[in-house]
């Protein structure tokens, strides 16, 4: 925009300095021609008069000899005497024109005429001996005198003033694009997670009255970002309620095997529990450099699901290939989707049907993949927050999609080839730990 404040400045300027300029540089070169010309015509006035006063007690040739043919030549002029004689400048022999000037400056006319070279002027004398013509020759040298000057002068004023109307639109420009860049930065932060991101509000008042607003919006973010965590911690803490009376009641009951696994999940529970309201709590997330190993969280995640597999009869190959698998993202976030997708593949199954998990290296991504034997996804599936083909919530996937883009990954959904349902593969982007 700064550029293009500029260049239209330029443009509009130079269009009135042209307009302005082109009559000038014509008004100056006429105004030379008319003092060239002036100063001829005075000349040959002044020899004409000199002429008539001395030829009243002389002749014209005493005449002469007093005004001195120096001084006819010193003005350019010449002396055409009746005779046809010249004193002064000599004649062009081969111009028709001058002798048609002459002739008819002979018979008593005053002009101006056009010469090659310049101009002529004409005043004729009366004398006893007869018509004599004073010719004086102003040259295209003198006419145009000062001139190309005069024409550097106007069109360095005017280059001047177009240099001039750029400066004050750059300066101008600057005062609103300034404000503008600071505006589009401080959106880029807040847009990447930085809540305290605020602009000085500056420049002309509209973008002024935009940066305010920009500041009003994104206070608007941070309280009801506030007050959504907020809520979620306070959610999660009313969970410590009946969590606390399912353990009593869990550790009322006889040891067994049942009894370790109930402990066990609710174990889990208490710590997811915990995990949201320290997240809730946290005003933003400092995870951008975390990592895990995939292989490792898969194994521990499977570890945590195979008592329910165990107990629906239902059949988990996992296999992990060219360990470590280090990915670039927190293990909270890999461990929530890969429990999503598990979770998946037990509720949209019936118990007994079998699925795999397969963990490996391609290229620079960590490849998960998840299959099972159930009927697939139906025709119409879409993969939509909140939206569910079956008895769920719809936010598994989801919040799969989110993590995976998250870490600029990939997502496919299709159907395994080698166990006829569902087929989920995960591409992470592989990370070096520190």
């Amino acid at each position: 925009m700064r550029r293009r404040l500029i260049l239209l400045s330029i443009a509009v300027t130079g269009m009135v300095v042209l307009a302005f300029l082109v009559p000038l540089f014509i008004l100056v070169s006429d105004l030379a021609r008319d003092s060239a010309i002036s100063a001829g015509e005075r000349d040959a006035e002044s020899l004409a008069r000199a002429l008539s006063v001395l030829t009243v007690n002389e002749d014209l040739t005493t005449a002469l000899d007093v005004i001195g043919e120096d001084r006819i030549s010193d003005v350019n002029g010449s002396v055409i005497l009746p005779n046809g004689d010249v004193v002064g400048v000599p004649l062009s022999e081969d111009n028709d024109a001058d002798e048609q000037d002459l002739t008819l400056a002979e018979e008593g006319n005053s002009f101006v005429a056009s010469v090659p070279g310049g101009a002529a002027v004409y005043v004729p004398v009366v004398t006893s001996a007869g018509t004599a013509v004073v010719r004086v020759l102003v040259t295209d040298e003198k006419i145009h005198a000062g001139v190309a000057r005069s024409w550097v002068i106007l069109g360095t004023l005017g280059l001047g003033l177009v240099a001039l109307a750029a400066w004050v639109a750059d300066r101008l420009g600057r005062s609103m694009v300034i404000p503008v860049k600071e505006l589009s930065e401080t959106a880029e932060r807040l847009g990447e997670g930085d809540l305290t991101a605020r602009v000085s509000p500056g420049g002309p008042p509209e973008i002024e009255e935009v940066g305010l607003e920009f500041n009003r919006l994104a206070d608007q973010i941070g309280r009801l970002l506030q007050e959504e965590r907020e809520t979620a911690a306070d959610l999660a803490h009313r969970l410590r309620t009946p969590l606390t009376a399912a353990r009593l009641t869990v550790d009322g009951l006889e040891d067994s095997s049942y009894k370790d696994r109930l402990v066990s999940d609710l174990d889990e529970l208490q710590r997811t529990t915990d995990y949201i309201i320290r997240e809730a709590r946290r005003p933003v997330r400092q995870e951008e450099h975390a990592w895990c190993d995939l292989g490792t969280v898969v194994a521990d995640r499977v570890r945590f699901w195979e008592p329910l597999a165990t107990e629906q009869e239902r059949d988990i190959s996992v296999t992990v290939t060219d360990l470590p698998t280090p990915v670039s993202a927190p293990a909270v976030d890999i461990e929530t989707a890969i429990d999503a997708l598990i979770e998946n593949a037990i509720s949209h199954t019936q118990p007994g049907i079998p699925f795999g998990i397969t963990v490996s290296r391609v290229g620079s991504f960590a490849r998960f993949v998840i299959e099972d034997g159930g009927p697939g996804l139906p025709a119409e599936f879409e993969l939509k927050r909140g939206m569910s083909h079956g008895d769920s919530t719809g936010l598994g996937l989801d919040i799969v999609r989110r993590t995976v883009e998250s870490v600029e990954g990939a997502l496919s959904i299709g159907r395994s080839e080698l166990l006829g349902g569902v087929r989920i593969q995960l591409d992470l982007p592989l990370s070096t730990p520190s």
